[in-house]
């Protein structure tokens, strides 16, 4: 079965803000996440791409574009069931507000049981993304064959939940797993299971240096903004 590469987006203008952008339009690549985007193409350069899948929202759709540019033979689509989760009335927020509220210890602790308020729970959102998966995985290997590549260009929290998926792990261990802006994440499917292959690999290990303000002890929802 088909080698699927996933892209987390370039960093975007929500994620400097503190922002959890969610399905908010007009959501864009900031200057790094422009410049991240833009070094896309020279990374993938060893890979024979089949197609690429990608998230409906601006920011996915700008870090791709210029892999795209480099390879107009690729054929591109865009998927509805990788869009980043659906935070309802969260969406547009402050993320220092809503460490606040009390959905947000269920959100790090308990996942599996966290659902947004005026929007999708937790595992309604791993379930979608990873039935997308499946589906291009035969469709790819319908097409390109078994031993295809094909990529992903999605969000933190999506990610992050197909990661889970590939692993066996259940949702509530979900957190654990950290993916930053434009990093690329690969996992090989095969017939009785999945093997991940690379996690979260951005080229750069500035985000491993200790900082003024060390991390706290919770994820990032949304994913987070990456090294600063």
């Amino acid at each position: 079965m088909p080698t699927l590469i996933l892209v987390r987006h370039g960093r975007s203008t929500a994620n400097t803000a503190g922002l959890l952008a969610g399905w908010t339009p007009g959501v864009a690549l900031d200057e790094r996440g422009t410049q991240q985007a833009a070094a896309l193409p020279g990374r993938l350069a060893g890979l024979p791409i089949a197609e690429v899948v990608t998230s409906p929202l601006q920011r996915c759709q700008e870090t791709v574009q210029p892999l795209l540019e480099a390879r107009p033979e690729v054929p591109a689509h865009t998927e509805e069931r990788i869009g980043e989760a659906h935070y309802g009335d969260w969406s547009g927020r402050k993320l220092s507000e809503l460490k606040d509220e009390p959905l947000m210890d269920v959100v790090q602790a308990h996942p599996s049981a966290a659902a947004f308020p005026g929007g999708e729970s937790m595992r309604a959102m791993q379930t979608r993304a990873a039935e997308a998966v499946r589906e291009w995985n035969a469709r790819v290997e319908r097409d390109h064959g078994g031993d295809a590549v094909y990529l992903m260009c999605s969000h933190g929290d999506i990610i992050k939940s197909l990661v889970a998926d590939a692993l066996g792990l259940h949702l509530d261990l979900f957190q654990r797993i950290s993916v930053e802006p434009c990093s690329i994440t690969a996992i090989r499917y095969t017939r009785l299971r999945p093997f991940l292959v690379r996690l979260g690999d951005t080229g750069d290990l500035a985000s491993l240096a200790p900082r003024e303000e060390p991390p706290g002890g919770d994820a990032p929802v949304g994913g987070g903004a990456g090294a600063p």
